[in-house]
């Protein structure tokens, strides 16, 4: 048997390549010798010496063998080098990578340069003194851009005109005041940069005036500038959606009878998902239903290749802010052709599932049909007649539709009991804006059964896609969820013996397991708490054409199949269905699993940018809106605990704020990891992650999306958490108190 070091070195050696099979491989482990290999790979995990990265193994702080970075210098030889996109601060530095630039037979590979984001795939060549890993490569995401997005100052007195740009590594750039495109001080303007002479300094003039930085718009724009997330539609896209005809019938099974409904939120402008169920009437499945789900046959207005598929790829998902939609598809396609409108004959892809009387799935099918939606519902709405309060349009739905939908979302829920997945209660609230684009107010949408109704439709339909495109050995991307590292596990652990619950050790941990925990703290103070913890020690969900099953939805096998008018993975998906059951000449074409590599990369790097813009937007919306109650007093909830403060996230609006360690109370205060607080040393006075607090808004910065809070609700007195001794170190004055406070200053930090 190899030694530990031998394994841990050839791990080091293959990132993202050696798998138990590689590694028994290499050492010639062979017959019972795999059992003692499979446990020493398991302490190995356990102490977190290694992690487990779909059947590979790597060391925490390894990188995959494709993945996204951004290019940002050059060595001393001038050889291009980026760092990853994505990396934990908590391994330390990013590592650099030297970009290989491709020549073959003549021909260049993808051409970048520094400011580039490019994916990339790992080569084993030396990478040398300047970089720790060497990479090609595979295609750009983004070229360096001449148009600056920031603030337009005006100077009063000598009326010179610079831009301060939203991206602070951009360095202000002086603006022609002849060209200001009727900009104002303190507007929203993107401005194109160009150069005085060969050698001359920077000058800009404005090319659009986008508006006040108090709207909604300038503020999204922000986001997605920050995020390089494209939201203009080249000509040659809105042309071909332009010309697109409506399909018709053409060789497709008429489901135009069946009363398929929508439900959607209220303010919905796409409808890509239609739903009816109705009970078996087949005796041999007494209580059991048949659950029909249509989806927009996105397929058939954008084929692969086209002007329409390339746009598409290249953002990957539709990105949602308070008060509009940057969509995937031209609203011709996302808005119109594809949305299934009432009464409107649509082209869909649907499946009827059928299931037994206890939620389990017991066969389904797929279809290429022609429909006619019923009706548009929204949730509220759909919810109220089955309380018994209908309208005019949900009257003469409620016996035929609407109670034949939810009897068969009993019978599915005693499925879905069954399988426990993940069941986190972490309210999502939501910003409602004035007609001027401002903040109105936030409020916390109540979680109906109409919405769980079809959440729980739509993953049985997922379901059902992911097992017939496996059945016919098709190309397919999965939706993964990886289970939790052991670091994290740990961490986790740590924390849960805090309140005396134990996280077992031993085999691997289900869903199941933590909704035990969740259900101990249920009701109790500690509930968010446990909640936000829980939520925090689970992996990221992602798309990669291998399966290893979704931890959190405790399902083998998953594929987004619902929404291919927002989501290019679920048109892939549907391409893959229509050249699997041959349904027609706008599948997937053949050889197209070779690129699923790549484009799974690209569309979970495009859901990471697009949940920060969205994330980006609301901070600063909630930044302007409080702008004007500094000195105000809230209450909020420890949402984060650093080294260098606590986060606060208030009650009523969930806005999240600073609080600097250097300005709380009146003595020194340590970090205590596993508690996931902050204790004083003489004191022992505890700010812990889930405590109710009183603070008040000491400052709010708009542009930057940042809050900073002052405590001013005293700490629990602990005896029992931390093991730090008392310091007698020179202190400091609070804020607060007006006391001598601790010593640790703040580091300077925008946003959890």
């Amino acid at each position: 048997m190899p030694s530990r070091d031998d394994i841990l070195a050839f791990i080091a050696e293959n990132p993202g390549k050696a798998g138990k099979r590689e590694i028994a491989r290499h050492f010639g482990i062979v017959g019972a010798a795999r059992i003692h290999l499979k446990k020493q790979l398991k302490e190995l995990a356990e102490e977190g010496s290694i992690e487990k990265r779909k059947k590979r193994m790597i060391r925490p702080g390894d990188l995959p063998s494709v993945l996204v970075v951004n290019l940002n210098t050059r060595s001393r030889d001038g050889e291009l080098l980026g760092t990853p996109t994505n990396w934990d601060p908590e391994h330390g530095n990013p590592p650099n990578i030297l970009i290989l630039q491709e020549q073959r037979r003549g021909k260049s590979g993808p051409q970048v340069g520094v400011g580039d984001r490019a994916l990339v795939r790992l080569n084993e060549q030396d990478p040398g003194p300047q970089a720790s890993y060497c990479a090609r490569v595979i295609r750009r995401l983004q070229k360096q851009e001449s148009t600056i997005l920031g603030i337009l100052r005006i100077d009063p007195t000598t009326k010179a005109v610079h831009l301060e740009p939203v991206d602070r590594r951009v360095k202000e750039v002086d603006i022609d005041p002849r060209d200001l495109k009727e900009a104002e001080d303190g507007d929203l303007v993107s401005v194109a940069v160009h150069k005085v002479g060969r050698y001359g300094i920077a000058r800009a003039s404005v090319e659009h005036r986008i508006g006040s930085m108090n709207s909604e718009h300038a503020v999204s724009e922000i986001a997605l500038y920050s995020q390089n997330i494209p939201n203009v539609f080249p000509d040659e896209v809105l042309a071909e959606a332009e010309s697109a005809k409506p399909v018709k019938q053409q060789n497709r099974e008429d489901w135009r009878d069946i009363p398929l409904i929508t439900i959607d939120p209220a303010d919905a402008k796409d409808h890509d998902d239609a739903v009816f169920a109705q009970a078996d009437d087949d005796p041999e499945n007494e209580g059991g239903v048949v659950v029909y789900v249509a989806i927009a046959d996105v397929a058939a207005y954008v084929t692969p290749g086209s002007d329409m598929d390339r746009e598409a790829q290249k953002r990957g998902n539709s990105v949602y802010f308070p008060d509009r939609v940057i969509p995937m598809l031209p609203e011709r396609i996302s808005n119109n052709l594809c949305s299934l409108r009432e009464k409107e004959e649509r082209p869909a892809m649907a499946t009827r599932m059928v299931f037994d009387a206890e939620g389990q799935k017991i066969s389904h099918t797929f279809h290429r049909v022609i429909m006619r939606s019923a009706a548009k519902l929204s949730y509220q709405q759909a919810q109220k007649a089955i309380e018994g309060i209908t309208d005019d349009k949900t009257e003469v739905l409620l016996e035929d539709v609407l109670k034949p939908l939810w009897q068969a979302y009993a019978v599915l829920k005693k499925g879905r009991d069954k399988r426990a997945p993940l069941e986190l209660d972490l309210p999502e609230r939501k910003i409602l804006l004035k007609e001027d684009g401002t903040v109105d107010r936030v409020v916390v949408p109540e979680r109906l059964d109409a919405h769980k109704l079809i959440e729980e439709f739509m993953i049985q339909a997922n379901v059902a896609a992911a097992e017939t495109l496996e059945s016919k050995n098709s190309a397919l991307l999965y939706r993964i969820h990886d289970a939790s590292t052991p670091e994290k596990l740990e961490n986790l652990r740590d924390f849960l013996s805090t309140m005396n619950i134990k996280l077992p050790h031993q085999g691997g941990l289900r869903a199941s397991v933590f909704n035990n925990i969740l259900d101990r703290v249920k009701d109790t103070p500690n509930s968010p708490l446990v909640n936000e913890v829980v939520l925090r020690s689970q992996a990221q969900a992602e798309y990669h054409p291998q399966n290893i099953g979704h931890f959190g939805l405790n399902l083998r096998r998953y594929a987004h199949f619902t929404s291919p008018i927002r989501r290019y993975a679920d048109l892939i998906v549907h391409r893959a269905l229509i050249a699997s059951l041959n349904l027609g000449k706008d599948g997937l074409p053949s050889g197209f699993e070779d690129k699923l590599e790549v484009i799974a990369g690209e569309i979970s790097a495009a859901e990471r940018r697009a949940m920060l813009a969205e994330r980006e937007t609301i901070d600063r919306l909630i930044a302007l809106w409080l702008a004007d109650q500094v000195g105000a007093k809230f209450t909020g909830r420890i949402a984060g605990v650093t080294k260098s403060g606590l986060f606060v996230r208030l009650q009523d609006s969930g806005a999240d704020g600073f609080v600097p360690a250097s300005t709380i109370g009146n003595d020194y205060y340590a970090y205590e990891e596993a508690a996931h607080a902050l204790i004083g040393r003489a004191t022992r006075e505890t700010f812990q992650l889930g405590d109710t607090v009183e603070v008040r808004l000491a400052e709010a910065a708009p542009f930057a999306g940042a809050l900073r809070f002052e405590i001013l609700s005293p700490g629990k007195i602990s005896s029992d958490m931390g093991r730090r001794k008392p310091t007698t170190k020179k202190k400091n004055w609070s804020q607060r108190t007006g006391k001598p406070a601790g010593l640790r200053k703040s580091k300077s930090r925008k946003k959890r």
